[in-house]
């Protein structure tokens, strides 16, 4: 699954690896989340038999992706940005050797080449299996069946923090989320359309939210400081432009407590530390 915006060229080459996979997917699916570019014309090149959704508004990469997961054909679902994709051709039959001997993975996810770390371009060792409290949709694969028993993916995070968000769901569960090296994803990391103070601002507001309804009180209030601190420090070191903009974010995450607090269903301390302490 891919939800895409106004990045067509992009799309367009990891469309092209998706279709000489071997063996193929059993589908494709790909939400044009708002598009104004030649992204269908992409998608009808290279990959004519995709199952596509439109919004004709964007409704944001966390909802798109949600709609993906409930509509899926198949058990596993190999979650890729539109400028990600597999570097191993044989990469769909690898996956499903994998899963069917850990049937409690819920998540399994893989190293990237990104140009974002370009020191990751030429990288041949990486870290070994380990589980982890997050992972990346530009790389992932997650079991529908386990997807579809959870809250999944927090719509109204509209983009940035469903992965650790749902990664907490898969713990508290008893599911493993799996870091592999069996494969590797060459992430492109196109800046367009990309807003980096828009993303951290998203993402630091996601993950106070995240923790409101997740998080145990009182055991919450000393979890939202931390992390508003940390957010916090984190922009002091972007420099003094992001630290003037850093309210923009605290005023948009007070404004939806009411409802991450009509959402709260906590998991134990226990799991939430259990959680905090993977990698």
């Amino acid at each position: 699954m891919i939800t895409t915006r106004d990045r067509a060229e992009a799309l367009g080459r990891t469309c092209e690896i998706i279709a000489a996979l071997d063996p193929p997917p059993v589908e494709v699916l790909i939400t044009v989340d708002g598009c104004a570019d030649d992204t269908m014309t992409v998608i009808r090149r290279h990959l004519p038999q995709a199952a596509v959704i439109i919004n004709k508004n964007a409704r944001g990469s966390v909802a798109s992706r949600n709609v993906m997961m409930r509509q899926a054909k198949a058990d596993l679902v190999f979650a890729l940005d539109d400028d990600s994709y597999p570097e191993q051709i044989d990469c769909i039959a690898l996956i499903s050797r994998f899963f069917e001997k850990k049937p409690k993975l819920a998540v399994l996810h893989f190293p990237q080449r990104s140009d974002e770390y370009p020191e990751t371009l030429s990288q041949t060792q990486f870290s070994r299996e380990h589980l982890t409290r997050s992972f990346a949709n530009s790389g992932a694969v997650l079991r529908r069946s386990t997807y579809l028993q959870l809250p999944g993916f927090e719509l109204q995070f509209f983009h940035m923090y469903e992965e650790p968000d749902y990664a907490l769901q898969c713990v508290a569960a008893g599911y493993d989320v799996l870091f592999s090296p069996i494969l590797t994803i060459r992430h492109h990391y196109s800046r367009q359309a990309r807003d980096e103070i828009r993303v951290h601002h998203r993402h630091a507001r996601n993950e106070l939210w995240s923790t409101l309804m997740r998080c145990p009180f009182p055991f919450a209030f000393a979890m939202v400081a931390g992390r508003v601190f940390s957010q916090f420090r984190y922009a002091c070191k972007r420099g003094w432009f992001w630290v003037i903009r850093e309210p923009a974010w605290w005023w948009q995450a007070l404004a939806g407590v009411p409802y991450c607090l009509r959402k709260h269903r906590p998991v134990s301390w226990a799991v939430y530390k259990r959680w905090l302490s993977l990698s």
